[in-house]
């Protein structure tokens, strides 16, 4: 609903508001949020990217971090002298990345039930016949036998051990009823 005219009051100065403050809060609150945890809590806001990171032993340019030796000037190599090593403060940072890095991945990648349980029922009753397999009314997406067999081949490759039991299960199986 809109409001009456005339009754909007104007929009005064705030002498009290400390706009310094105000401003520096705003740039926080806008900075983008750090991913990595570790980083993100011996983060410094006071400081710089870079001196945030040189403190953290990280490098901000890489080029500067690992930097090429030019092959040029070889006579001059006694007046080169080295840069002072910029002072670790928080290596708890740079040890906790690097055993998170070591640990090993996670395998992300699985088959879904449904496709296991189709397998299953195509190598329980047809064996290795992928004609028999293509024309079972159980295929319902119509899969040629090369398609079952690739699937075939899938399930093996991401479960061995549980394809070897039960390929062993179907032996004691057909021992069971011979």
């Amino acid at each position: 609903m809109p409001k009456a005219k005339g009754k909007t009051r104007r929009q005064k100065f705030g002498y009290n508001v400390n706009r310094k403050r105000l401003n520096r809060n705003a740039r926080r609150k806008a900075a983008p949020r750090i991913e990595c945890s570790h980083i993100r809590h011996a983060w410094d806001h006071a400081k710089s990217v870079r001196q945030n990171l040189a403190e953290m032993g990280l490098a901000m340019d890489p080029n500067k971090a690992v930097p090429l030796r030019k092959r040029k000037v070889k006579a001059m190599e006694v007046d080169v002298e080295e840069r002072p090593k910029e002072l670790v403060r928080k290596p708890y940072v740079l040890n906790d990345l690097e055993a998170e890095a070591s640990l090993p991945e996670k395998k992300g990648n699985t088959l879904s039930r449904d496709l296991i349980d189709y397998v299953h029922y195509m190598v329980e009753n047809h064996g290795e016949d992928y004609k028999a397999m293509a024309r079972d009314e159980k295929n319902y997406y119509q899969d040629t036998p090369k398609q079952i067999r690739n699937k075939i081949n899938v399930y093996k490759r991401f479960y061995p051990a549980e394809w070897q039991t039960f390929i062993d299960s179907l032996q004691k199986i057909k021992m069971e009823v011979e």
